[in-house]
């Protein structure tokens, strides 16, 4: 037999005062009442209840009625949270993103997100490592460039947009490439890394390009490289997200505009083969709004 079923049905026997009236309130037979007891002392090892008149509890019933009442109570409290969170978006919602996308476009997005659906905590880890979503309890991720073989739902977003940059003092004062051929003789600024850092691979209006480069400051991050620009220590190449604001205010002009990194793709991620919660498909419908295909990234 179920054990919690035989749990609630030896709390109702208790409470009602005998087998009789607790098989008159479940639908079932005395003697159904009476198994299901039977079974839980047969699980247990110990008599429950006196087999008396009043069929009064032991003293391992007592105990056991006690624990079991606290059992039954916490599965209601727990079946009505669940209908309760299928019923609205509530609740945590475990998130991760690349830290530019995620601070200069997920996070502003979020505020928007939160106005809609207040009663949402929404947890937004920025990480530039591909976290195991099903290990480390993600619900969503943004992920950037191609994707690996992968059980995940992959849903596509608006291309991953980069492009060159400087600052008007370091173009007056070397000058601005006009081919890509000229960034050879410009510092260009880069991320730090062994093999990478030492070319740009551009698409332009002939096909692709590669170029070797050289300067004096390399960086781990991409806003310390933003950063490096706005100092007038070089030509950088970065997201256009993480740009934007200071190409608006002049802050930085574009170098060589017909030449950028081909957009890389990016995806909405989630788990597969789960039902998802109102709080993860309102979130998902946000994310595909606001940055699906059609929109700029």
């Amino acid at each position: 037999m179920d054990r919690l079923e035989s749990m609630a049905v030896f709390v109702r026997a208790v409470e009602r005062g005998g087998f009789s009236a607790a098989a008159a309130e479940l639908g079932l037979s005395g003697t159904m009442v009476g198994l299901h007891v039977r079974a839980l002392e047969d699980r247990l090892g110990a008599r429950l209840l006196n087999r008396t008149t009043r069929q009064s509890l032991t003293e391992v019933g007592r105990l056991y009625y006690e624990r079991c009442r606290q059992i039954l109570g916490d599965v209601e409290a727990a079946d009505a949270s669940a209908a309760e969170l299928q019923g609205a978006p509530r609740g945590r919602l475990k998130v991760t993103a690349p830290v530019s996308f995620g601070v200069h476009a997920l996070t502003p997005a979020c505020a928007d997100y939160l106005a809609l659906y207040p009663e949402v905590r929404l947890d937004l880890v920025v990480n530039d490592r591909a976290v195991d979503l099903i290990d480390e309890g993600f619900e969503a991720a943004i992920r950037i460039g191609d994707l690996v073989d992968s059980s995940l739902i992959a849903r596509p977003l608006a291309p991953y947009r980069s492009l060159m940059c400087a600052s008007p003092a370091y173009l007056e004062k070397y000058g601005e490439p006009q081919s890509p051929e000229d960034l050879g003789a410009h510092a260009c600024l880069s991320l730090a890394h062994p093999v990478a850092g030492q070319t740009w691979r551009l698409q332009g209006p002939a096909g692709p390009v590669t170029v070797a480069i050289s300067g004096g400051f390399t960086v781990n991050n991409g806003e310390a490289l933003r950063m490096a620009a706005l100092a007038g220590l070089g030509i950088i190449m970065q997201p256009q997200i993480l740009l934007a604001d200071d190409l608006a205010q002049g802050r930085l002009l574009p170098v060589l505009p017909s030449y950028a990194p081909a957009p890389r793709p990016m995806h909405l991620l989630t788990q597969p083969d789960r039902r998802p919660t109102p709080k993860l498909s309102t979130f998902v419908e946000f994310v595909m709004r606001r940055f699906g295909r059609g929109t700029e990234s």
